[in-house]
């Protein structure tokens, strides 16, 4: 696995979200990128303000529950929608601490047309494996 990318798989009435990428932190970026394509097409949504993000968990499946929370979260307070991530974790082993520059700009209901509201991610489903390839991670987002 040395290509990063992403896709959602259905799960009831929730939306799973499916991403690879060769390291743990590009795995999470395109995790974010799933995360917005559950709103609305990330193509529309511009890069125009700088965000930087952080969070921490004690292992890899957890630290993704807390990066996709910690993304809800910001959209929320702020308002916007990202569509470009550059995530960085350290601490591998005991607690994993990620650091993250995410790219975005204030909803626009006319251009964005968000789809739904996701409330949180959720304990269901949730993976994080590593392989020969790369990570490989798996989470179901509450809608």
């Amino acid at each position: 696995m040395t290509t990063s990318g992403w896709q959602h798989f259905e799960h009831q009435a929730d939306i799973g979200l499916r991403a690879w990428g060769p390291d743990l932190g590009a795995a999470l970026e395109q995790a974010g990128l799933a995360l917005t394509a559950v709103i609305t097409e990330p193509q529309r949504v511009v890069g125009r303000e700088e965000v930087a993000l952080s969070c921490a968990a004690d292992d890899p499946e957890f630290l993704l529950v807390e990066w996709l929370d910690t993304l809800i979260y910001a959209m929320a307070i702020r308002r916007m929608l990202f569509a470009g991530f550059e995530v960085a974790i350290s601490g591998a082993g005991g607690t994993y601490h990620l650091t993250a520059t995410v790219l975005g700009e204030p909803v626009d209901r006319d251009r964005h047309q968000p789809a739904v509201e996701v409330k949180g991610a959720t304990l269901t489903g949730l993976r994080a494996e590593r392989g020969d390839g790369g990570w490989l991670l798996e989470c179901v987002v509450d809608v």
